[in-house]
């Protein structure tokens, strides 16, 4: 038969819970005393019952602590059981308490880092702020209670930003004809290659072998009647007068 699921919540039945206490605190005292006799490991544990009953197990080196398991859930264990384990939690627990006064010693308290972060995100705070305000001053908006001078300084900021733009611009635009200029030269090749294999002659666009084709006029003369007169003006105005 599988066993199902426990559900992790608080048992209703009073006596159930006094037996799912009883069995799983003797499993928890076993599995202490065998990590402290396998990983010869110092191990204390205590455990208050819901009527405030105190169970507790604390390893020990001496041989004679070794036997104490099969005592572990006498319910009236003998005089020399409880004072040996009394005396290996008392040392358990004062060796945990030289520990934590010595991390505390060496590590900063708890209340320094929070005084220590609270003013790093104050001081981002600060900076986000600042950071908001001249970004909304380079976009135009705010200007209201700028003075002559910082709107000097805006504006030059902002040239130097135009001149940075533009050169990068033009860098950009180089980059591009210098491959445009690489990409026609690989089609050239491409076509020259094309026309040997048809056999035809790559076209020459040399301007010596360009050929200019004169205008032909017609010998045909009509007679056209100009005001073309050659001579001295004097003479020029007398003919005229006499027409």
């Amino acid at each position: 038969m599988v066993r199902g699921k426990t559900q992790m919540r608080r048992i209703e039945n009073a006596t159930s819970r006094q037996v799912t206490f009883s069995k799983r605190r003797n499993g928890l005292l076993k599995k202490a005393f065998e990590l402290s006799v396998l990983c010869d490991a110092e191990v204390a544990l205590i455990i208050f019952s819901p009527r405030g009953k105190l169970y507790e197990f604390g390893s020990s080196r001496l041989e004679f602590g070794k036997r104490k398991l099969s005592r572990a859930f006498d319910p009236l264990p003998s005089l020399m059981t409880c004072m040996l384990a009394y005396t290996n939690m008392k040392e358990i627990i004062e060796r945990y308490q030289k520990h934590a006064k010595d991390v505390r010693a060496n590590n900063p308290s708890a209340e320094q880092n929070m005084q220590q972060l609270k003013q790093e995100t104050a001081s981002m705070v600060k900076k986000i702020e600042l950071l908001e305000a001249s970004k909304r001053k380079l976009l135009g908006e705010g200007l209201v209670s700028c003075t002559v001078e910082e709107l000097q300084q805006l504006e030059r900021q902002l040239e130097r930003s135009v001149n940075c733009i533009r050169a990068r611009k033009m860098q950009v635009f180089q980059e591009q004809i210098e491959k445009l200029k690489e990409k026609e030269k690989v089609l050239e090749a491409e076509n020259d290659k094309l026309l040997e294999k048809c056999g035809a002659e790559p076209p020459q666009t040399s301007k010596e072998n360009t050929e200019i084709v004169p205008c032909t006029e017609s010998s045909e003369v009509s007679d056209v009647e100009t005001g073309l007169f050659i001579g001295p003006p004097e003479r020029r105005n007398k003919l005229v007068l006499k027409n």
